[in-house]
């Protein structure tokens, strides 16, 4: 049975290695550069579907997971604040309560239940760092001169 199975499977490419036999070199050099052309060609769509097609489950995915994590969620994640490379400080909201955790590898501690709720800032503007700032003065200065 697996002697069936494998000559099967060898077949295909048997018949893929088979090449016509030409009688001059010159009728054979356009051959096999138009069939290697097209097994590249053949090849590099192939690869290209391949990655649209990944890029495509991810975005689909992504807006998947975004759009259940706005409904019906009572636990909400305010602000987070990394203290070390694995160790974070997380503001999360309970219903009318919001608790400060501590985040570690192993373990996650309830640090403290603030009485009052701390307002959470706006963020609909991204905070430009100083150094993108003066980069952008920098630039602009030189588009000015000619």
């Amino acid at each position: 049975m697996k002697r069936l199975l494998g000559g099967l499977l060898a077949l295909p490419l048997s018949a893929l290695a088979a090449e016509p036999v030409a009688s001059t070199a010159s009728a054979v050099a356009p051959v096999a550069a138009s069939s290697l052309g097209g097994q590249l060609t053949q090849l590099v769509l192939g690869l290209l579907l391949v990655l649209g097609l990944i890029f495509a489950l991810a975005w689909v995915l992504r807006r998947v997971q975004q759009g259940g994590a706005r409904q019906g969620q009572v636990i909400e994640l305010i602000s987070s604040r990394a203290l070390g490379t694995r160790d974070r400080l997380v503001l999360v909201q309970v219903g009318n309560e919001q608790i400060l955790l501590g985040l570690t590898p192993g373990r996650i501690t309830p640090l403290h239940v603030l009485k009052e709720p701390v307002a959470a800032p706006d963020t609909t503007q991204p905070a430009t760092p100083e150094f993108a700032k003066r980069l952008m003065e920098i630039l602009g200065q030189q588009k000015d001169k000619p």
